[in-house]
């Protein structure tokens, strides 16, 4: 009976019938058949051509179980783990899993290691947990090749070894365990273990993908993203980002909401985006959480809410999120949805300084030059301002380059000012550009060049660099590597006066005061000599005392 219905269940002899084989294995189990009972354990446990019922498998399974067959053994241990058909009991599903084991069973020795992996019912042991894994996977289960695997590629149980790790992958791999054709794609796109090879890590990413794994779907959906291994197509990245992210993988849906906040592969829409990443944030992806803080700041498909920004950018600041520490560091700094704490903030900025964030390191620069959450520190500052040169961060270069030109922390070297202020200057960083025009304006590091000191000084002014508007005020109401034009030097002189630049607001009153390309009005002249004279400029209290209007 037990062998007939085997033959109507593989269709070996007579036509694949699973309800007539149902029927013969029910009669052999009836009598008491222990292979009868672990196999219609297994149909009911895996809903093969049956309804899936884990109350059902788990009662053949017992009785099977009871009996001595391992395989039995290793699925009421299973379902016992799991708490499926029976209360969930660790301990009773290690108790039947020893049992399997002790017979060979492959699956119950895979599943042993899990426990020692994951110290349940028993004390977390790596070492244990390999030994294990080793005894299924020399067997050939593809699942504990996986599993022996990954603990070489994280050094768990086992020194980190990326070739073994790559070997037992790609054992199981090639038995078309999907989790291990994944993870061997994995090897090949970081080229650990193996020589680093786009073409194949989508080719077992793809494999993964096809069996459904969801994992394996998002990794060749960021394939798809950057070009890696295939032709870039952000279409087909949306459609494997989104099966997978409809599996429920949090990192896909994070990468999905990505898509949809750049308009890659979709059209742009910020609410999808939005939805996309509190889904992925819910789940506890950091780098969603961050994604969703930033929509909140910004006002990106919600409502501008800065608390809303913090809360999320803590969560993701807290699973040590480099980019969600510099955002809260810099919430901090200016009191953006939280009140204001320069302690706190230092505090944040170090956090992400310490993980090779950049602008935190510049950041984290200002504050030890400064003394702004923490004891004034210039060496401190330069070796922050360096870290984040060293990385291209115009922001640090631009610092480092003041630091030199100044001779603050450092011998002072025009060269070195000028070197490190052309790097910020060429990725269009402000305060570089106007370091950099200064340089040519004196002749420090550099031959003097009013001509390219204008040129910079330009570009400069023109992101509303309150110093680089009024020098260039200057350039052009001397002719100063520009051809002499009072009406730019008054333009640009009230670009600087409209930001509180007290030695703007002076010359544009004199210029009304001499009627220097204006035409000569004293009321005005006034006017911004005292506004000058607010700030304290000297010379305006004294035109404005000759003028008996102080």
């Amino acid at each position: 009976q037990f062998e007939l219905g085997n033959l109507y269940f593989s269709g070996v002899g007579v036509n694949e019938n699973k309800q007539e084989a149902l029927k013969w294995y029910q009669k052999a189990a009836d009598q008491g058949h222990m292979e009868a009972l672990s196999k219609l354990g297994k149909i009911y446990e895996e809903g093969d051509g049956v309804k899936q019922d884990y109350s059902m498998a788990a009662k053949y399974y017992l009785k099977a179980a009871e009996m001595g067959d391992a395989n039995a053994q290793a699925g009421i241990g299973f379902l016992y783990s799991k708490g499926r058909g029976v209360a969930q009991d660790l301990s009773e599903a290690l108790k039947w899993y020893k049992k399997a084991a002790e017979q060979g069973n492959a699956r119950a020795q895979n599943n042993i290691g899990a426990h020692y992996r994951n110290g349940e019912a028993v004390e977390q042991d790596d070492t244990k947990a390999v030994e294990w894994y080793r005894k299924a996977a020399e067997q050939g289960f593809a699942a504990a090749q996986n599993n022996l695997g990954w603990c070489y590629k994280n050094g768990k149980g086992v020194e980190k070894d990326y070739k073994q790790a790559a070997e037992w992958y790609r054992k199981a791999a090639e038995q078309g365990f999907a989790a291990a054709q994944s993870n061997l794609g994995w090897c090949y796109a970081n080229g650990k273990g193996v020589e680093k090879d786009y073409k194949q890590a989508t080719e077992w990413y793809r494999r993964a993908a096809e069996q459904g794994y969801a994992p394996a779907q998002r990794l060749l959906g960021w394939c798809y993203a950057n070009g890696n291994g295939v032709v870039q197509d952000y279409a087909q990245a949306v459609e494997l980002y989104r099966k997978a992210a409809d599996q429920g993988d949090a990192s896909a849906q994070s990468n999905l909401g990505w898509c949809y906040a750049k308009g890659n592969g979709v059209v742009q829409d910020y609410a999808q985006a939005v939805e996309w990443y509190r889904k992925a944030a819910d789940r506890g992806d950091a780098t969603a959480q961050s994604n969703l803080g930033w929509s909140y700041e910004n006002g990106k498909g919600v409502d501008k809410d800065l608390a809303q920004a913090v809360e999320w950018y803590r969560k993701a600041a807290e699973q040590e999120d480099a980019f969600s520490q510099f955002k809260m560091g810099r919430c901090y700094e200016l009191g953006r949805g939280v009140e204001q704490d320069n302690a706190q903030a230092f505090n944040w900025y170090s956090k992400a300084a310490e993980k090779g964030y950049a602008q935190a390191q510049s950041n984290l620069g200002v504050f030890y030059a400064d003394g702004i959450g923490v004891s004034k520190d210039i060496k401190k500052a330069i070796e922050w301002f360096r870290k984040a040169a060293e990385q291209g961060n115009a922001t640090g270069e631009s610092n480092l380059g003041y630091c030199y030109e100044k001779g603050i922390g450092v011998e002072q070297d025009d060269t070195q000012a000028f070197n490190w202020y052309s790097k910020a200057a060429e990725q269009g960083y402000a305060d570089g550009q106007f370091g950099l025009g200064q340089c040519y304006a004196e002749g420090r590091g550099v031959k003097q060049n009013y001509a390219q000191a204008a040129f910079w000084l330009s570009k400069a002014a023109e992101q509303g660099q309150v110093n680089a508007q009024y020098n260039l005020g200057t350039y052009y109401e001397r002719g100063r590597g520009v051809s002499q034009n009072y009406e730019a030097a008054l333009s640009w002189y009230r670009k600087a006066a409209e930001q509180g630049y007290n030695k703007a607001q002076y010359n544009i009153g004199v210029f009304y005061d001499n009627g220097t390309g204006v035409s000569k009005d004293i009321d005005k002249a006034v006017e911004w000599y005292r506004k000058a004279a607010a700030q304290g400029h000297k010379d305006a209290k004294k035109r404005l005392e000759d003028l008996g209007r102080d």
